[in-house]
């Protein structure tokens, strides 16, 4: 039985990509390895949304080659973002590749592979970014207790730092029954708890395809579905309607919780970066939603060292993360991309004053997360189980105001027995760095 080994690299919307793919292999008889040097072929699905991202999929695809001379890999794929962006000159240097192909191509994959099987010609196919491919047939790579579920591709809002457009295309809503019968399918087949809305922008889902937003029907229909939480990632804040602040005030499983992208505070900034909003929209929307929803959990993501980023730019930015104490934040310098139309402005910054300053907004972070830690010693919250730490001997798990992989874990001892993907008691004893450390009630 030919054996194939997958590295999916970038965010949770590509791992989904990474899943469909899998699926369509799956079904033509091929079986799966974690062993990189077991594995017959060898497919990678890449990242190119930053100038890191694209050198972590090189580096990869390297060394995964190393595996055509070491392992049993007969056949190297590249798919994904940076395949699909870059495939011309890529095809040319790398090559140890054997087949490239782009954001849409996976259903392709299992007749490609037995043409270069058959053929040993190489093979380079870029699809359409406006094609889209969208199925509900997927093999979990998450832990069986929680999944991502892709509500849209691409994206309209032609930010100038961001070639997510030029990769993925236009926004585009997948049927709204398509949605519900995948959360379904995987809930009753895998026993998913946790299901993780995604998108490049989930709040404009349905604009286009029913005329109106329909997000909040789409919750209220996935609601039905037999999970225990319902998780918003990626609302740009334009449209983080009053309805939907309503429903996740309202709703039993939409947990409180919201992924709000903001990029930046200054006015001078989000216009150089052709965002639709302003400080005073931003703020108001963060109160808005912390006196509708008491107690949410509010993450959003800034870039620092965009190019015209002055001191006093910065300085705007730094105050309005002191002031608004977010529960969790991303900072990311600013990556000069080719075809965005950030890459010919003025202005650009020097990376060792990028990282100062992104080192600056991390340590206040920090501090911020420390404190709102501090305040949960001694309460008892719910924890939902997701594995065991062998090396210090306790349990791990999140609270709803954490997303997996990115946020706080809670390290928890128990006497006796619990289950992956349930809900418990904790009581929680102590901070550990960022994370939190209690016992089972």
């Amino acid at each position: 039985m030919t054996k194939i080994g997958v590295i999916s690299l970038g965010c949770d919307k590509n791992r989904i990509d990474t899943e469909n793919m899998l699926a369509f292999l799956e079904k033509d008889g091929y079986t799966f390895t974690g062993d990189a040097s077991d594995a017959d072929i060898i497919i990678v699905n890449t990242c190119a949304f930053i100038y890191s991202a694209k050198q972590e999929s090189i580096d990869t695809i390297l060394e995964m080659s190393d595996y055509k001379q070491t392992g049993n890999c007969k056949c190297l794929v590249v798919s994904g973002c940076l395949s699909q962006r870059y495939m011309d000159s890529l095809a040319e240097e790398l090559p140890e590749v054997d087949i490239f192909v782009g954001t849409a191509n996976y259903r392709e994959l299992p007749e490609l592979i037995k043409d270069f099987d058959k053929n040993h010609s190489k093979i380079a196919i870029k699809n359409d970014i406006n094609k889209r491919d969208f199925t509900n047939s997927r093999v979990l790579t998450t832990p069986y207790h929680y999944a991502y579920l892709k509500i849209a591709e691409g994206c309209n809002n032609n930010c100038t730092y961001c070639a997510i457009p030029k990769i993925r295309g236009k926004f585009t809503s997948r049927p709204m029954q398509d949605i519900v019968a995948e959360a379904d399918e995987i809930v009753k087949k895998y026993g998913v708890k946790e299901l993780n809305i995604v998108a490049q922008d989930i709040t404009r889902y349905g604009k286009d395809l029913y005329g109106e937003l329909k997000l909040v029907e789409l919750l209220e229909n996935l609601e039905k579905v037999d999970c225990s939480w319902i998780r918003l990632l990626y609302c740009y804040p334009e449209l983080v309607t009053d309805e939907l602040i309503h429903k996740i005030a309202t709703s039993e499983k939409i947990v409180k919780y919201i992924d709000i992208p903001m990029q930046h505070a200054s006015d001078s900034i989000l216009k150089r970066m052709n965002r639709h909003v302003r400080q005073e929209f931003l703020q108001n929307l963060i109160d808005k939603l912390r006196e509708q929803v008491p107690n949410i959990a509010i993450r959003s993501t800034f870039i620092v060292g965009f190019p015209g980023e002055t001191e006093e730019d910065f300085n705007t930015l730094y105050e309005f993360v002191k002031r608004n104490k977010f529960d969790k934040c991303g900072f990311f310098a600013y990556s000069k991309e080719d075809g965005t139309a950030a890459y010919s402005f003025d202005g650009h910054i020097d990376e060792e004053t990028k990282q100062e300053r992104v080192s600056k907004l991390y340590s206040l972070q920090e501090e911020i997360m420390c404190e709102k830690a501090n305040l949960l010693i001694g309460k008892t919250v719910t924890v939902m189980y997701e594995e065991v730490d062998f090396d210090n001997q306790c349990f791990v798990g999140r609270m709803a105001e954490d997303a997996p992989e990115i946020d706080r874990l809670v390290y928890f001892t128990a006497d006796k027995p619990v289950d992956i993907g349930e809900m418990y008691k904790v009581k929680i004893t102590e901070r550990i760095g960022l994370d939190l450390k209690g016992e089972l009630v």
